[in-house]
């Protein structure tokens, strides 16, 4: 299974910790939804920007052709989340995990029309983006994680 080196440092809010130690305790066969929705989630590991220690977020699982959308939405707030400067600061150090293993993926930023096209394929598996996108002055960063 891929790993990332360094200090795990768990989610501060309660829910996503639980959320990532349930799904990847259970090989993925619990905590695989968002709360009680019924929608797929997945669990991104990534290497935090600043402090360098290993981070894991459980996001909307939104696959198409073994690449995954990462939708930095943060609810329709008008910042990023925290995770998306992770991301960018260290592409090439990225965890998916989407069943009982995780693997490694490099992230890279979409835009223009193949942003749209990840835009729309996010939306038809979680129709909340649009309501996210209707509620923000920003335009919601859309990364795709592509193995490697």
């Amino acid at each position: 299974m891929a790993h990332l080196e360094g200090t795990y440092v768990p989610s501060t809010m309660a829910w996503v910790r639980d959320q990532v130690d349930t799904y990847e305790k259970s090989g993925g066969t619990e905590g695989n939804t968002l709360r009680d929705s019924g929608i797929p989630v997945i669990i991104v590991t990534m290497r935090g920007a600043k402090s360098g220690n290993v981070r894991k977020i459980a996001l909307m699982r939104v696959e198409h052709e073994g690449e995954y959308a990462l939708v930095a939405s943060r609810g329709g707030s008008d910042v990023n989340p925290d995770w998306y400067s992770n991301l960018l600061a260290h592409p090439n150090e990225v965890l998916i995990q989407d069943g009982p293993e995780a693997h490694r993926f490099t992230v890279r930023e979409v835009t223009g029309d193949e942003r749209t096209i990840w835009w729309d394929r996010s939306a038809g598996v979680f129709p909340q983006y649009n309501d996210y996108r209707a509620n923000t002055s920003r335009i919601i960063p859309v990364l795709v994680a592509t193995p490697q």
